[in-house]
């Protein structure tokens, strides 16, 4: 009960700088609007918007880094923290009520991302375009994780300029709106040893009933969103002995 409060308060706190929400939204939208439009008139498969909304989507999942890394950073200058630490919260109660408010928000990107979509001419039933949401969320929950990590370690004027950092290498190394092979083969294998790629790519298949590659990229998303998910609570625990 006490984590789910603490949640609560964290959801005020994400909803008093809704310019940085609308910006997660929109930005992607626009590109999905840009992108499809240019594929109109060249016809290129990476704009096609069966394949790029899963990776407008995961694009967009970057920002969730950004405003958890930020909640943090400025609960810890506003030395919040420092009184909540006095609490009876575990670690993973700080971990979760900071990550909890943020999911809804995830959904709701994919969700408007794929109603846009939808008008824009893919063709996907809503039992494929549900399921491929439904893959998206391990990458959703891994952004999230890591922005608390990212939180716990920095201050807000650091935070800014690894987010815009971390939002570009998404862009690019998740093959978000590019073909990655472009890349070469050195950045083509950095990219693949990241979920990035196959998160994106895995929700293009789900929505043409392509279940083959399920193993193949499915557990990437969910191995680095443990991953993310022990380094927030280190974070945390270091945090707590300060």
């Amino acid at each position: 009960m006490k984590m789910l409060n603490f949640a609560g308060r964290n959801r005020k706190e994400i909803f008093r700088d809704p310019l940085s929400i609308v910006l997660g939204i929109a930005l992607p939208l626009l590109l999905l609007v840009v992108f499809t439009t240019i594929e109109k008139n060249a016809p290129l498969d990476t704009f096609k918007v069966e394949n790029l909304t899963p990776g407008l989507i995961v694009f967009s999942f970057a920002f969730l880094t950004m405003f958890s890394a930020l909640l943090i950073s400025k609960d810890k200058q506003s030395a919040f923290l420092t009184r909540l630490f006095a609490s009876p919260l575990t670690v993973m109660d700080y971990v979760f009520g900071y990550a909890l408010p943020l999911i809804p928000l995830a959904l709701l990107q994919g969700i408007i991302c794929f109603v846009l979509a939808k008008f824009l001419g893919l063709s996907s039933s809503f039992m494929d375009i549900s399921l491929s949401i439904l893959t998206l969320l391990p990458i959703a929950l891994m952004s999230i994780f890591l922005g608390l990590f990212l939180g716990a370690l920095f201050t807000e004027k650091q935070i800014s300029g690894i987010g815009t950092i971390f939002i570009t290498a998404v862009s690019f190394l998740g093959g978000a709106w590019m073909d990655i092979s472009m890349l070469g083969d050195t950045f083509q294998k950095v990219a693949n040893a990241l979920p990035f790629v196959h998160s994106i790519q895995l929700a293009r298949d789900v929505l043409t009933q392509n279940f083959d590659t399920f193993n193949a990229h499915f557990w990437w998303s969910i191995g680095y969103g443990a991953l993310a998910l022990v380094i927030a609570g280190l974070a945390f625990v270091r945090l707590c002995k300060r």
